[in-house]
């Protein structure tokens, strides 16, 4: 089984979605399966066209492999406009019941001028150090 990192890249159409992940040991109570992650992540437009991001979608799998998924309109409050070189930054979390789980899913960027494309989230971990599976 290959491991995953806290990590991950993907670009589609030109914009780039960088992540990076970290467990909060302060906020987690791991002896009520309470099991806190932040993750922070930048969006950043390479492409020649003006983006806005409208609307999320994540897919969250703890470590026993239940999914949830979670949709709404834009991130953190905000539909962040992309011009090229742009880049947006924003910090969210999750809560697990299990020490161990993966993120991944997209964001649905619109043209100014009509049409939208999805850009992908890919799949990173959420692991509270040192755990077993």
């Amino acid at each position: 089984m290959t491991a995953l990192a806290t990590s991950s890249s993907a670009e589609t159409r030109g914009v780039l979605v960088e992540v990076q992940s970290y467990y909060l040991e302060e906020q987690s109570h791991p002896a009520s399966r309470r099991f806190v992650f932040a993750y922070t992540i930048t969006i950043t437009n390479n492409g020649n066209e003006v983006v806005q991001l409208r609307s999320r979608r994540w897919i969250i799998t703890d470590g026993l492999g239940d999914v949830e998924e979670v949709e709404g309109p834009g991130v953190v409050g905000e539909q962040p406009v992309l011009r090229y070189g742009e880049s947006f930054r924003y910090t969210s979390g999750a809560i697990l019941t299990t020490e161990r789980g993966t993120m991944k899913g997209t964001y649905q960027m619109h043209f100014p001028e009509g049409g939208q494309f999805d850009a992908e989230i890919a799949e990173f971990l959420l692991e509270r150090p040192y755990s077993l599976n």
